[in-house]
C-alpha cells in the first residue's frame, strides 16, 4: 500500500508538551521496559531452543505439514490469543477465525496455532446484576490468560482476536509482556444497525417510569442488540476499536466493517499477511510508545470515547513503561474538537460514523490540524499517513486502499477539523474538597454543566432505584452512589442509574451524579462525576457525605466540590456499610485477592502496581 503524504499542520504545542513531559516521566520505566524486549528478541526464535519433548508437546496435535515446519524450527509460527465465545454478540464471529488465520499462514509457508483462550464477559448481559462486579477484574484476568497463552514461546508473531470493553485492554497488557513479538489486533466489525439508540433509550426511561411493560421494554432491546458484531453505540467496545486503529494495531479502516462481508474477511486475511512480514511490522512494544498512546487519547477526546479509557489507557500504558495521569487526559482534552457525534453524544451510531468517513476521515482531520503524532510504528510499517485510507475490494474481489473522501459523507455525524462540533471533546478532570474524578459532557447540555444542589446519599445502585420508585426524589439534588469503587465491590457500571435520573431530568429536576463507581462511554445526558478516588472504603471524602451536605459539580472551571465548613466535615464519622454481600456469590469471593490488591482509579485500577520510578 502506497499512500502520499499529507501536509500536516505541527505539532500542536500542547500536544508536544504533554507527551514530552509523559516521555521524561517514563524515562527509567520505559527504559526498563525496552531492555527487557531487547533482553527477550535476542533469544528469539525461543522454540528453537526448547528441549526435544518440550518442542514435541508443542506440535504433537498439528498436521503432517506443519509438524514437518515447525520441526525444522524456520518457519514462522502465528500465536492466536482469542477472546471468542457465543454470549458477546461482538465476538461470535470469531469462532471461524482461527481457521482462516492457519489458511492464510499456510498460504505464506507459515503455520498458526490457537495459543489460548482469554475470558470475555458481556456487561451489557450483567449490567446491574452481581456479575457486572467481576467485570473490571476481568481485564486482569485476560491480561494474565494472555500471559499464560504466550508463555509456551512456540510464537514469532500475535493475532489477538477481541473487540470489548476489558477485553481488549486486557489483551494489551498481556501482549505487552511478550512485545518483542510483532502483534496484531484483528476486529469483527459492529452489527448492522437497529432501532436505533435514542429510541431504545426513550423506552427504558417509559420503563423506568412504569409507562411500558417488560415485553415492550424486551422488545425494544431485542431489535437494538439482534444480529452478530459489536453493539452499535459508542461506548468502550467501538472506543476500543478507535483506538486500535489510531494507534496502529489494525489495518487502515478496518475497525467499523460489518462481519460477515466479503470485506471484512479480506481485512482479516490481509491483517495475517502483515504480521507475519517481519520485514514490515514491528514489535508490539515499539508501537506503543508515548506518542501512540497521546494519539490514542486524542482520539477519545475528538470522538467523545468511553470514560472507562481514562482508566484503560493509564493501565495499558504501565504494561509498555509509560506513564499516564488524569491530567494528560485533562490538558489534552483543552485543543482537540469534538468532530463526531455518535450516540451518547449524537442519534448516529458507529455504521454511520462509517459510512460518513469513519476513521481514514478522522485521522486524515485530525493529522492535518496538528493533533496526532504522524511519525509513530504502525502494523502496516509506515507512519499514521497511511492510514489515511479507505479499504474496499476492486472487481476481482482484491483488497485495495483509497482516497479518503474531501468531505464527510454526513456532516451531522461527523466533521472536518475547521468546523468542530464544539472545541473540544468534553472529557475532562474534576478536583476539589472530594478528590478527583472524571466527567463527560459532550453529551450534556450545556445549561447543565454546572450542577450545585443538596446531597442524596445512597449506599448502592439498588438503593437510588428504590428510592425513585417510591418517589422520594423529588426537588434539585446531587446523586451520591458510593462504595462503588474497585476495592469496594470491584468498581461496576451504574448503567442502570440512567434511565431514573434521565426522568428526573426531563420532569425539570436538575440532578447530577456523583460516584466512586463507573458508567463508561453511554454516561448521556445526565451530568456525571465519575471513577472519584480516593474511593469510599479508602477513606475518600465520598464516605463523609450526609444528605442534604451541598455539592458543587462544576464541569466549566473543573472542580468538585463539598460545600461544608473544613470543621464539621473533620467531625464526620465516615461510613462503613457492611459490604460482606458483595463479595459472595456469582464468583465474587474468588476475586478477594484482587479487591486487597488493586490500585486506585486514577491509576488505572490494576492489580498489576503503578511501576516504580
Amino acid at each position: 500500500m502506497t499512500i502520499n503524504p499529507l501536509n500536516n499542520r505541527a505539532l500542536n504545542d500542547r500536544v508536544g508538551e504533554v507527551t514530552e513531559r509523559i516521555r521524561q516521566r517514563s524515562a527509567g520505566t520505559r527504559g526498563r521496559y525496552l531492555a527487557g524486549l531487547d533482553a527477550a528478541a535476542s533469544a528469539k526464535p525461543s522454540r528453537n531452543r526448547l528441549g526435544c519433548a518440550n518442542l514435541a508437546h508443542g506440535f504433537a496435535a498439528c498436521g503432517a505439514g506443519d509438524k514437518a515446519r515447525l520441526r525444522g524450527g524456520d518457519t514462522l509460527n502465528l500465536g492466536i490469543v482469542t477472546a471468542y465465545n457465543d454470549i458477546l454478540s461482538a465476538h461470535q464471529p470469531y469462532e471461524t477465525y482461527p481457521a482462516l488465520i492457519r489458511e492464510v499462514a499456510h498460504e505464506l509457508g507459515a503455520t498458526a496455532q490457537v495459543a489460548g483462550g482469554v475470558p470475555a464477559m458481556c456487561d451489557g448481559v450483567t449490567q446491574g446484576e452481581a456479575g457486572m462486579e467481576l467485570s473490571l477484574f476481568s481485564r486482569d484476568v485476560i491480561a494474565l490468560a494472555t500471559g499464560v497463552a504466550l508463555s509456551h514461546q512456540m510464537f514469532d508473531a500475535v493475532a489477538c482476536l477481541g473487540i470489548c470493553d476489558k477485553i481488549v485492554p486486557g489483551l494489551i497488557i498481556g501482549a505487552l509482556s511478550f512485545g518483542h513479538l510483532p502483534t496484531v489486533f484483528v476486529p469483527a466489525g459492529p452489527m448492522p444497525s437497529g432501532l436505533p439508540n435514542d429510541e431504545k433509550a426513550k423506552v427504558r426511561q417509559l420503563a423506568a417510569e412504569g409507562k411500558v411493560g417488560r415485553i415492550a421494554l424486551l422488545d425494544a432491546e431485542a431489535s437494538s442488540y439482534h444480529a452478530p458484531g459489536t453493539c452499535t453505540f459508542y461506548g468502550t467496545a467501538n472506543s476500543n476499536q478507535m483506538l486500535m486503529e489510531i494507534m496502529g494495531l489494525h489495518l487502515p479502516g478496518a475497525s467499523f466493517v460489518n462481519p460477515g462481508t466479503p470485506l471484512r474477511e479480506a481485512l482479516t486475511r490481509e491483517a495475517v499477511r502483515r504480521v507475519l512480514d517481519p520485514g514490515t511490522c514491528p514489535p508490539l512494544g515499539w508501537v506503543l510508545d508515548e506518542r501512540a498512546f497521546v494519539n490514542g487519547i486524542v482520539g477519545l477526546h475528538a470522538t467523545g470515547g468511553s470514560t472507562n479509557l481514562t482508566i484503560h489507557l493509564i493501565a495499558m500504558a504501565a504494561a509498555a513503561g509509560v506513564r499516564l495521569t488524569w491530567q494528560d487526559f485533562a490538558d489534552l482534552a483543552e485543543v482537540v474538537p469534538l468532530l463526531c457525534r455518535i450516540y451518547p453524544n449524537g442519534k448516529a451510531d458507529v455504521n454511520h460514523f462509517h459510512h460518513a468517513g469513519g476513521m481514514p476521515f478522522l485521522i486524515r482531520e485530525l493529522l492535518s490540524d496538528g493533533l496526532l503524532h504522524e511519525d509513530v510504528q504502525t502494523i502496516i510499517g509506515q507512519g499514521l499517513s497511511s492510514y489515511v485510507a479507505e479499504p474496499s475490494l476492486d472487481e476481482a474481489g482484491r483488497l485495495r486502499w483509497g482516497a479518503v473522501r474531501d468531505d464527510s459523507g454526513d456532516r451531522d455525524v461527523l466533521r472536518l477539523a475547521v468546523e468542530p462540533f464544539q472545541p473540544t471533546g468534553g472529557l475532562r478532570m474534576l478536583s476539589g474538597s472530594l478528590g478527583t474524578a472524571v466527567i463527560k459532557v459532550s453529551a450534556v447540555a450545556p445549561e447543565r454543566h454546572v450542577i450545585e444542589a443538596p446531597a442524596r446519599v445512597f449506599d448502592s445502585q439498588e438503593a437510588l432505584q428504590h428510592a425513585f420508585k417510591a418517589g422520594e426524589l423529588t426537588g434539585d439534588f446531587v446523586a451520591v452512589v458510593r462504595f462503588q469503587g474497585p476495592r469496594a465491590n470491584g468498581m461496576p457500571e451504574l448503567h442502570k442509574l440512567m434511565p431514573p435520573l434521565g426522568v428526573l431530568q426531563d420532569r425539570g429536576q436538575r440532578v447530577a451524579l456523583v460516584t466512586d463507581g463507573r458508567l463508561s462511554g453511554a454516561s448521556g445526558k445526565v451530568p456525571a462525576a465519575i471513577h472519584l478516588t480516593p474511593e469510599a472504603v479508602d477513606g475518600g471524602a465520598i464516605a463523609s457525605i450526609a444528605d442534604g451536605d451541598p455539592i458543587r459539580v462544576d464541569a466549566v472551571a473543573g472542580t468538585l466540590e463539598w460545600l461544608v465548613d473544613p470543621a464539621v466535615r473533620a467531625a464526620r464519622t465516615p461510613a462503613r456499610p457492611d459490604l460482606s454481600a458483595n463479595h459472595v456469590g456469582v464468583g465474587r469471593e474468588m476475586f478477594a485477592g484482587f479487591r486487597a490488591l488493586v490500585g486506585r482509579a486514577d491509576d488505572g485500577a490494576s492489580i498489576f502496581g503503578v511501576p516504580p520510578s
